[in-house]
């Protein structure tokens, strides 16, 4: 398996034979409002030109439809044709944008050999999730990879716990850049982060969501910083920077 960090959520996985495109996000540095008035969005730019992110791309993934997940560039520049796995509830919308096979998942779906599984998230908790939205995460299986889960948009509580204990996933994908939303942590900070990898001993986590919008409070050094205060094998907190590309095997 090799997955190449794009930007904030967007990878690029070879996996099962297959490349997969998860949460494209192709909006130019600074194109887009500030969260908090302290930079516009995104921070920073893409690490390679759009034709080569997309080139060898075979399924689109869309964990749900915020402007960091799917752009108004995304939905230009992602070809029309190709498969996209949604949201359940969000495949309307993706279509009304005239790509013409949207399928949504609400359960475990066999794409070409791969298994894709949904799980579940919590973009925050208490009345701010109301105001983010449904999300999701999943799964990743194919014969002879590493078993991923892709967490998304999600604090850490007890559903992600409970499927890092039934999945034992080789690899968790976390989004770990502490974003809040009116005061309200909406997705995993540095010591949310390092409890994942507590929950799952046998998992090399890779942290990723980082440094690319102004609401983040947490950085890839703050996160470097957490995990060395306790410890924890740098081996199995994997945090790349953008562009860079991970080998990754169970």
């Amino acid at each position: 398996m090799q997955l190449e960090l794009i930007r904030n959520a967007t990878l690029k996985i070879n996996y099962g034979g297959h490349v997969l495109l998860i949460d494209p996000y192709f909006a130019p540095r600074h194109s887009l409002p500030s969260f908090t008035g302290r930079s516009p969005n995104p921070m920073t730019g893409l690490p390679a030109s759009i034709d080569d992110i997309l080139k060898g791309v075979e399924l689109v993934i869309v964990s749900h439809l915020h402007t960091d997940h799917f752009d108004s560039v995304a939905k230009e520049r992602v070809p029309k044709s190709l498969p996209i796995l949604c949201q359940p509830g969000d495949e309307g919308s993706i279509r009304e944008t005239g790509f013409t096979n949207v399928t949504p998942l609400l359960q475990s779906t066999v794409w070409n050999g791969v298994t894709v599984t949904p799980q579940q998230g919590s973009h925050g908790l208490g009345p701010v999730v109301e105001k983010m939205g449904r999300v999701i995460g999943f799964t990743l299986e194919a014969a002879g990879e590493p078993t991923v889960y892709w967490a998304g948009d999600t604090v850490l509580y007890p559903p992600v716990a409970e499927t890092i204990r039934q999945v034992s996933p080789d690899i968790i994908i976390t989004h770990s850049c502490g974003a809040r939303w009116d005061g309200d942590l909406i997705v995993m900070d540095a010591e949310q982060t390092v409890a994942v990898s507590r929950l799952a001993p046998q998992a090399i986590v890779v942290a990723t969501h980082m440094e690319a919008l102004d609401h983040a409070t947490i950085t890839r050094q703050d996160l470097r910083q957490t995990a060395e205060a306790v410890d924890l094998d740098p081996s199995r907190l994997l945090i790349p920077a953008d562009g860079e590309t991970l080998s990754l095997s169970g």
